[in-house]
């Protein structure tokens, strides 16, 4: 027997609100905190709850669409943060669209820029956790309602609405992890940021200072592979190094792999944090010990924002998440 499409009242129930809320939510009301918003539409997602009509139009005027720019459609955060705006805006009976930013160059900035200010493509989400997508988001007019997802506490000198994880504490907690573990000190891979100090950087930094433990030297990676992998060949050769924090976990990957050539145990020798928590980061050999972020709560936040006028979205913080990858070190012969 094919069961029976889920109804606004079965939302309701399912939220633990009243009908007149779920239907104030499809309709885009100001009248909706921000929290009571988001428990509506996960309500919705659970049950695959569609309303048969378009949205209202976002609070500018300007048509019932949302399109996300951002500088990459692959990697994991930022592929998190389009699968988010884009289940908010189904929800909704928004459009959703995409404009890649092909580099931070004063002319692609500047195209992506003009393509999004044309009325067709609704409000903004941009995704500013590089150099291209922070550009886009300091050159957008005025007049274009825009929300942006950036990496902790924003990007300075910006006045737009601004939504991110924090990701400093929870860098704080795995360095704090592994110091726990015994390690006098733990080194730090780092994926490009925006800023000069990343959230990632200045959360590690402080755990250590606090503990009094020795600050190595920040370790550059770009995003690619193979800038990791020459990170972690470098961090092999000394072996004074029994704990590294990743940027993320592509970069611990490329790092293990380093590791594993020269001969270091994972976690044996050195013990390897990640960032980001993948699906895959489950199923290594070890097993990853990463940071949780939920990017996807992080694109649908950006879409509730926009809908209730850029007002606050509480959203859960990152978690460690323990695996095999980390443990005591080795006593020094």
């Amino acid at each position: 027997m094919k069961r029976a499409a889920p109804q606004i009242r079965d939302v309701a129930a399912a939220a633990g609100v009243s009908y007149q809320t779920v239907s104030r939510v499809l309709n885009n009301s100001p009248n909706v905190r921000p929290d009571t918003r988001q428990i509506v539409l996960d309500a919705m997602e659970r049950l695959q709850y569609r309303p048969n009509r378009a949205a209202r139009a976002l609070g500018s005027g300007r048509a019932g669409a949302v399109t996300v720019v951002t500088a990459n459609t692959t990697l994991y955060g930022y592929a998190g943060v389009l699968q988010g705006v884009e289940e908010a805006g189904r929800l909704l009976g928004l459009t959703v669209g995409v404009r890649v930013v092909e580099s931070e160059a004063d002319g692609d900035v500047r195209n992506a820029v003009e393509y999004v200010t044309d009325p067709s493509c609704g409000n903004v989400v941009v995704v500013a956790f590089d150099r291209a997508g922070s550009g886009v988001l300091r050159a957008m007019p005025d007049g274009v309602p825009t929300v942006a997802a950036t990496e902790a506490g924003g990007l300075p000198g910006v006045a737009r609405p601004m939504i991110f994880l924090d990701e400093r504490e929870a860098a704080a907690d795995a360095t704090r992890h592994l110091l726990g573990l015994g390690h006098r000190t733990v080194h730090h891979v780092a994926i490009p940021s925006e800023v000069r100090d990343s959230a990632r950087q200045s959360g590690w930094r402080q755990a250590l200072e606090r503990a009094g433990a020795e600050v190595p030297e920040v370790v550059p990676a770009g995003w690619d592979l193979a800038s990791a992998h020459r990170a972690g060949r470098a961090l092999a050769r000394d072996p004074a190094v029994t704990a590294i924090l990743c940027g993320n976990d592509d970069t611990a990957l490329a790092v293990r792999r380093a590791l594993h050539e020269a001969g270091r145990d994972v976690p044996g020798d050195v013990s390897i944090v990640g960032f980001d928590d993948v699906p895959g980061a489950a199923y290594w050999t070890p097993a990853l010990t990463t940071v949780r972020m939920d990017f996807v709560a992080l694109g649908r936040a950006c879409v509730t924002a926009l809908v209730d006028g850029a007002a606050p979205v509480r959203l859960d913080p990152p978690s460690l998440v323990v695996r095999e990858s980390t443990a005591p070190p080795r006593p020094f012969p």
